[in-house]
């Protein structure tokens, strides 16, 4: 099994793409272990998590790269006040729930806690499957920033 301690510095992007499709939890550890599409077994022990997209090994006419799986999210269209979305966010923010946002919606994972929510504060929205990456945020024109899943407090 190849063990993966160092991505490449360089390599060919036009390369055939073999995927290694993992959760998104799975790629913010540093250790774990997959198999690509191929069959391929890797296992990984990196000094810091990898995103989706990610190339992670090349052979001869071939690169894996790491491809997050889509999960249940819950949809909510932001054709509304911007104050209302502000709100949304505020709620899901509040409640220590993670979300990403397009230019037109804003995404969080389907879970019984964000349903109930969005239920209370009457926010329609729609399940469907997605790759998510929370903290991701787009700002019009400009290519989305990705502000990550944490935060801290002041002391």
């Amino acid at each position: 099994m190849p063990k993966v301690v160092s991505l490449p510095e360089s390599f060919d992007a036009s390369l055939a793409e073999i995927p290694i499709r993992v959760p998104r939890r799975t790629l913010a550890q540093v250790s774990w272990q997959a198999l690509a599409d191929d069959g391929t077994p890797f296992e990984f022990a990196l000094e810091r998590p990898v995103r989706d997209g990610t190339t992670v090994s090349t052979t001869s006419g071939i690169r894996y790269v790491v491809r997050q799986q889509p999960e249940p999210v819950l949809a909510i269209r932001l054709e509304l006040a911007v104050s209302a979305a502000a709100g949304i966010g505020w709620a899901l923010g509040n409640a220590h729930l993670e979300a990403s946002a397009g230019i037109n919606e804003l995404l969080t994972p389907d879970t019984g806690e964000t349903r109930e929510l969005l239920g209370r504060l009457r926010v329609p929205y729609e399940g469907r499957e997605s790759v998510f990456i929370p903290g991701r945020f787009a700002r019009g024109a400009m290519a989305p920033a990705e502000l990550g899943s944490g935060h801290r407090h002041p002391a």
